[in-house]
């Protein structure tokens, strides 16, 4: 059996499934305290055997990995949907303070033209395959479609709050395309290309994403009559 779970954010820990000191194993709290830890585990093993380069594990390897056995897997989940869901929650939560921008729109053109890619970098860097697979397997399964469509909305805005003036000074028509390009040359699409089609280094990509923001986006000077 192939688990058919794709996530758009990659983990890092490894799994570990440890009796809890806190309560006996027998008694309620300690089963609910062994479930709990059991959950957290399949969802790791899941998500490091992604970050492995396995990305199409079976309900055995997932198993495996958490260190449970495969008859017990979907004992702690009521179907695939409910595993992908709590895989979703736990890489938002892990790369959540990467989308922190180190800038606000006041700031200097360059300094928030470059927060933003380093900020974007990062949160790619976090997603590494799990985020290939995730565009991949989106059109099949809702929940993983419904997160990508949120994230690529969040991303589209902090272009346009970061550089509001900016955009708001090209008019409507062009301020359109403009962060329409924008947004396209900071997706997770065009990264992947620059990065191994390309084979682009980090200090490479970020200098062809801040050169190429910079020429969409920076104030034009007016003309002269």
């Amino acid at each position: 059996m192939t688990v058919r779970c794709y996530v758009a954010t990659v983990g890092t820990e490894q799994a570990s499934v440890v009796a809890s000191p806190a309560a006996p194993v027998g008694t309620p709290d300690g089963r609910t305290a062994r479930r709990d830890r059991n959950r957290e585990a399949v969802v790791d093993g899941l998500l490091t055997l992604y970050r492995s380069g396995n990305l199409d594990p079976s309900s055995a390897e997932i198993a495996e990995q958490a260190g449970l056995s495969p008859r017990s897997l979907f004992r702690y989940f009521d179907d695939i949907d409910d595993l992908c869901r709590a895989a979703i929650a736990r890489q938002l939560d892990r790369i959540r303070p990467a989308t922190i921008l180190g800038a606000e729109p006041g700031d200097p053109f360059a300094d928030r033209v470059t927060a933003l890619v380093a900020a974007r970098l990062e949160v790619f860097a976090l997603m590494g395959p799990v985020g290939v697979v995730a565009r991949l397997k989106s059109p099949f399964l809702t929940v993983v479609a419904d997160e990508l469509s949120l994230a690529r909305t969040f991303f589209r805005g902090q272009i346009e709050h970061l550089f509001a003036d900016e955009l708001g000074a090209m008019g409507a028509p062009a301020a359109a395309s403009m962060l329409a390009a924008a947004d396209l040359l900071l997706s997770f699409e065009s990264h992947e290309l620059l990065r191994t089609d390309r084979h682009l280094a980090p200090a490479e990509l970020a200098t062809v994403l801040v050169d190429s923001l910079t020429a969409l986006l920076a104030p034009r000077p007016e003309a002269r009559p």
